[in-house]
């Protein structure tokens, strides 16, 4: 069954479903939090954040996950069931050096980069964030328990690499690798361009995943693979 609207929300009648499924979508939040304008140039949670950043990201997630759950109850019948898959964090701490979980402070480097070349204002970077949040285990643990409509039965993480050309790099030449940097490069175009475009208009993304790039393969030389952690969940409609 397919229908129009947000998976935030309300979406199919009382008591209608049996199981319901989602992958790669919990993780983008209803709107960008509120009360974070004093990010500077960081677009997300970044080391160079002010702490109120963090907890008005995590609350904001908190709230959305928190309506999702009451608005599923509403249309899962008792022991139906729901998995649900979703980019999260492999560290409580969210500016931690995990694999994958600095990519959007990358992109952040390479919207600065843009600043100080003169393709975008200052001013145009300090009021853009991105409306995600990747969340830990712990916090999805909290909220499903918090909200009581749904026992966790299965909580597993597994990654997924943001370089379609990662390989076995102790026995490749360094001559014959791929331009992993690129390849991640874009990987992640795929899925920021339409928000970048909206903020900051078509003229800047070639430039902007340049530098994203650079960042990457700058990023990769130390950690030889860019791979974002997913977790997997399942539950029972109490």
């Amino acid at each position: 069954m397919a229908v129009p609207g947000s998976f935030h929300g309300r979406l199919f009648p009382d008591q209608s479903m049996h199981f319901f499924h989602s992958s790669s979508s919990l993780h983008w939040l209803s709107q960008v939090p509120k009360g974070i304008e004093n990010n500077g140039l960081n677009i997300h949670i970044s080391k160079t954040s002010p702490p109120n950043v963090f907890e008005n990201y995590k609350m904001q997630s908190q709230k959305d996950f928190t309506t999702f759950l009451e608005s599923r109850s509403n249309e899962i019948v008792r022991g139906g069931r729901m998995v649900l898959t979703f980019v999260g964090r492999s560290n409580v701490d969210p500016c931690s050096n995990g694999s994958g979980d600095h990519v959007p402070e990358l992109l952040g480097k390479s919207l600065v980069d843009a600043v100080n070349e003169g393709l975008v204002r200052e001013s145009d970077l300090n009021s853009f964030n991105m409306p995600f949040y990747f969340a830990y285990s712990d916090e999805i643990r909290d909220i499903i328990h918090n909200q009581g409509s749904f026992s966790l039965d299965i909580l597993e993480t597994f990654e997924i690499n943001l370089d379609p050309y990662e390989t076995d790099y102790e026995n490749v030449k360094v001559s014959d690798e791929p331009n992993h940097g690129k390849g991640a490069a874009k990987m992640i175009r795929a899925i920021a361009e339409p928000l970048l475009v909206a903020h900051f208009g078509n003229s800047l993304m070639d430039s902007a995943f340049k530098e994203l790039q650079k960042h990457l393969d700058e990023q990769m030389a130390i950690e030889k693979t860019l791979r974002t952690l997913f977790i997997s969940i399942s539950l029972t409609k109490i």
